[in-house]
């Protein structure tokens, strides 16, 4: 495990300027961990790789009003090899991982999707292996 902003715990905004919304925990939620929209105004910790709306800045539990970092500067701790300045999006463990390139076929005959609502945001620091921490730029 590298600690690439050992200054910093998981889920601390680096730098200011950040948005911060509040939400309430549709359950428990731990700090520096995505979060995905799960109701109106409720967010909970994905299971899998999904549409994250950003990072919890706190701990919460069921029912508690707690802070998503939905833009800026946060630690967060990686899921797998990530290169500096690649889309991340998260994993099942609500980690960041790489956002694969997705295939297009621009021959006009096959159909796809884009997963654009699938960036979380872009890693700032690379990312050998998964536990690794770094700084991400969420961008919701």
């Amino acid at each position: 495990m590298t600690d690439k902003w050992p200054d910093a715990n998981q889920g601390d905004v680096i730098a200011p300027g950040a948005l911060i919304l509040p939400f309430k925990a549709a359950s428990t939620i731990t700090k520096g961990k995505a979060v995905i929209l799960s109701a109106d105004g409720e967010v909970s910790q994905p299971t899998s790789s999904s549409n994250a709306i950003g990072i919890a800045v706190e701990d919460g539990s069921v029912g508690d009003q707690i802070g998503i970092c939905v833009f800026g500067i946060v630690k967060v701790k990686a899921g797998g090899a990530i290169a500096r300045g690649q889309a991340v999006q998260n994993d099942a463990n609500a980690d960041v991982i790489a956002l694969s390139d997705q295939s297009v076929d621009e021959g006009g005959t096959a159909t796809y999707t884009i997963y654009y609502s699938r960036i979380l945001g872009f890693a700032l620091d690379s990312a050998s292996s998964s536990g690794d921490y770094i700084r991400i730029l969420v961008v919701k």
